[in-house]
């Protein structure tokens, strides 16, 4: 970095004057608050495909910083107070509205103005800062931390014209490249000794609940084999009335048999595979590399990886789809490749089209959504259509332990919460979450309770003489999205101050694309684990 590099500081209109506790922007507009304060121009930064599809817009703040040039004071710009302006002001003032700033990537916040206690609706009371002095830390030729404070304040008067104006101040530091970082990373939050005994405690409990889950099938499995084997070979056993029997071996010429909608059931067992190995595969990319640190990284590697990893839905879709016995193979195919896609793109449409009535920066461009509709169609859904050839292909042969009957048989009648607080409060309350191993635990936790509950409950469902177990395995994996999403609504009544009905839209609109992803991915989890458990269990039984 040469040391005569001019640093443009670019303000986030998207996330300027964002109230404090929420994390959304309010119905105020955005763009010409923005004016107000910075004089802002209509050069725009592209700044990732992540950025701008968190709604975050950067625009020129003609604040010019050139490397090692300590400024006094310089003018930003020349601000005419009328009327229209003061009231902006005074809004922006008494919500707590506040700014941010990029220098070499590393941001900077700042309140609006002041308002002294109690005169909240006083008029002359609102003040305005004018001045904002920068403090940069440097090591050798590198940016190592940037600091804002702000002075000089000015009560808000229609008819006067304040001149906003800046400072830069250049100091020198020992600190590296590499932790420069640091400083923004909340420690005591994320790592409170509540935390880890959160998780101390949730991974004693999946230990515990594993080892109970396993125990007791084995005992109860082991016991049916034994008492199946005594019926088996004992001829008089022949002459016992069938309505008096009972278990899950009964409907073994059932069990196997094709679910309803079995088109649908794929499709969203194979988009569950993809997300789940997504997933894990964003969080290991966490882990090594520092995600955070970029501005929209971590949803930018989320829409590559996806469109990467559609193979697998493709595939895990296409060959148990072939493997029921399916034949609207390419209809299978075509609702795996859209299914999620689709989904998100409805709550998004929804999304953007308030964002657009309410004049925010958060509606993503049109440009955007063409580049993310490229990625779809040109390597998400071919990817996702071979995917489904090669699983037709490769593994769709059935292969079920036992025979299918020709009639059916009648049916007789009869703690992901611990890290939903961490990451609810660092995506809506603006703190850069960076304990992925936390969440790598967490995620792994989440897996195995659900695998080990659905079990549980299809061997409860086929003892009841009950083989619809497909779909009820799916559904009860997929609840944990209903809890997910109740927990959404409390957070959103008890931990934040939002209001109206935009960010009330906003946040509820992203909660629920989120909890469609985690109940897809659930629910296939338990499908097929449950899947496994019922192809284990009447391997080792005589079938007819």
């Amino acid at each position: 970095m040469a040391s005569s590099s001019a640093f443009s500081v670019y303000s986030a209109v998207a996330c300027v004057f964002l109230l404090l506790s929420p994390a959304l922007a309010s119905e105020s507009d955005h763009k010409l608050m923005s004016r107000l304060l910075f004089g802002l121009t209509n050069i725009h930064k592209w700044g990732g495909l992540g950025e701008v599809l968190g709604g975050n817009e950067l625009i020129d703040s003609q604040i010019d910083i050139k490397f090692l040039k300590n400024v006094d004071r310089s003018v930003i710009c020349q601000l005419e107070l009328d009327e229209a302006k003061v009231k902006h002001f005074k809004d922006a003032i008494e919500n707590s509205y506040w700014f941010e700033l990029f220098m070499d990537d590393l941001p900077l916040w700042g309140f609006v103005g002041e308002l002294p206690p109690g005169k909240k609706s006083e008029n002359g009371k609102h003040a305005l800062y004018t001045h904002k002095s920068i403090n940069v830390k440097y090591n050798k030729d590198q940016i190592i931390h940037v600091n804002l404070t702000q002075d000089n304040l000015i009560p808000l008067e229609a008819g006067r014209t304040v001149e906003l104006t800046y400072s830069v101040n250049w100091i020198p530091t020992d600190v590296t490249f590499a932790r420069r970082f640091d400083v923004y990373l909340d420690y005591p939050f994320f790592e409170h000794q509540i935390h880890w005994f959160s998780i101390f405690n949730s991974f004693m409990m999946v230990i515990f609940l594993t080892g109970l889950v396993s125990m007791i099938l084995m005992r109860t499995l082991r016991n049916d084999y034994a008492k199946y084997a005594r019926e088996d070979d004992d001829l008089e056993s022949l002459e016992r009335d069938v309505n008096e029997e009972s278990g899950w071996k009964l409907v073994h010429g059932d069990v196997f048999r094709p679910p309803s909608s079995l088109v649908l059931l794929s499709a969203v067992v194979g988009t569950g595979a993809q997300l789940a190995l997504l997933v894990l595969l964003v969080i290991l990319m966490a882990i090594i590399g520092t995600l955070y640190v970029g501005r929209g990284a971590i949803v930018t590697t989320f829409i590559v990886c996806y469109a990467l990893t559609s193979f697998i839905s493709g595939y895990v879709s296409g060959g148990m789809y072939s493997r029921s016995g399916g034949k609207h193979w390419i209809k299978c195919m075509i609702l795996t490749a859209s299914l999620f896609p689709f989904l998100c793109f409805g709550i998004g449409f929804v999304l953007n089209t308030i964002a657009i009535f309410y004049g925010s920066l958060a509606a993503i461009p049109f440009g955007t959504m063409v580049v993310v509709f490229v990625i779809w169609g040109f390597i998400s859904f071919p990817l996702a259509l071979l995917g489904t050839v090669v699983g037709r292909n490769w593994s769709g042969a059935p292969n079920n332990p036992c025979r299918v009957k020709t009639i059916p048989r009648p049916i007789p009648e009869k703690n992901i919460f611990i890290e939903m607080y961490f990451v609810f409060t660092s995506f809506w309350n603006y703190k850069v979450y960076y304990v992925y191993g936390f969440m790598l635990l967490v995620f792994l936790i989440l897996l195995v309770v659900t695998v080990c509950v659905t079990i549980v409950g299809t061997y409860f469902l086929l003892n009841a003489e009950n083989y619809h177990w497909q779909w009820t395995s799916f559904f009860s994996a997929a609840s944990t999205a209903v809890y997910v999403y109740l927990y959404s609504i409390y957070y959103y009544y008890v931990k934040t101050k939002m209001f109206g009905f935009f960010q009330t839209s906003f946040y509820f609109g992203y909660t629920l694309m989120f909890c469609l992803g985690l109940g897809i991915l659930c629910g296939a989890v338990g499908f097929l684990g449950s899947n496994l458990f019922v192809r284990r269990i009447y391997r080792n039984i005589k079938c007819d």
